[in-house]
């Protein structure tokens, strides 16, 4: 990269991907509500290797503290079931022999709280990679600018371009986690 457009190309890219885990990570942190994409994670032994449970089978909210999985082949029930009771979600499918009922469990004040430090930790981590990222770019219009690509100040115009979309990502993963916290908080 020699050129400020493409360190700042770059920087935006990553910056946006950091923000984007970020947001899935907190999409799979369970609120009391739910959604199925909680189950993301779940993986199901199937046909003698590991599969995310969306692949056998097909999952729906029918209410807001009931998931419902549609399981393709019947015979894999007792899998999807095992796999989504040892995921550490805490949850407990019922099945009935043609659908595996989730129920989501109340939460408790305390796990609420816990999970509301889950979310500030993942908050953290995106905003650590951004702040990685920054570094990153700013040593990158150094070297360029060590190179003789370009003047001085255009490094340090290039600087303020890269703090600035720093600033934004940031404000960005504050927001995500400020929802999510509203969420998980409520009642």
């Amino acid at each position: 990269m020699t050129n400020i457009k493409d360190i700042l190309t770059d920087c935006e890219t990553r910056m946006t991907k950091a923000v984007e885990n970020v947001r899935q990570e907190l999409a799979k942190i369970r609120t009391g509500r739910a959604t199925t994409a909680l189950l993301d994670a779940v993986k199901v032994e199937a046909y003698g290797s590991e599969v995310p449970i969306n692949q056998v089978a097909n999952m729906s909210v029918s209410d807001a503290h009931t998931l419902t999985l549609q399981v393709w082949d019947k015979g894999m029930m007792g899998a999807v079931e095992k796999a989504i009771r040892s995921s550490n979600l805490g949850l407990n499918p019922m099945n009935d022999g043609q659908v595996i009922r989730v129920p989501m469990p109340p939460l408790t004040e305390e796990r609420r709280k816990e999970i509301v430090k889950l979310v500030k930790k993942f908050g953290e981590e995106g905003k650590v990679a951004i702040r990685n990222i920054r570094r990153d770019a700013i040593e990158n219009l150094k070297k360029a600018e060590k190179a003789e690509h370009f003047r001085e100040d255009d490094r340090k115009r290039g600087e303020e371009e890269v703090q600035k979309k720093t600033d934004a990502h940031t404000k960005n993963i504050d927001s995500l986690v400020t929802t999510k916290e509203k969420e998980v908080m409520a009642v």
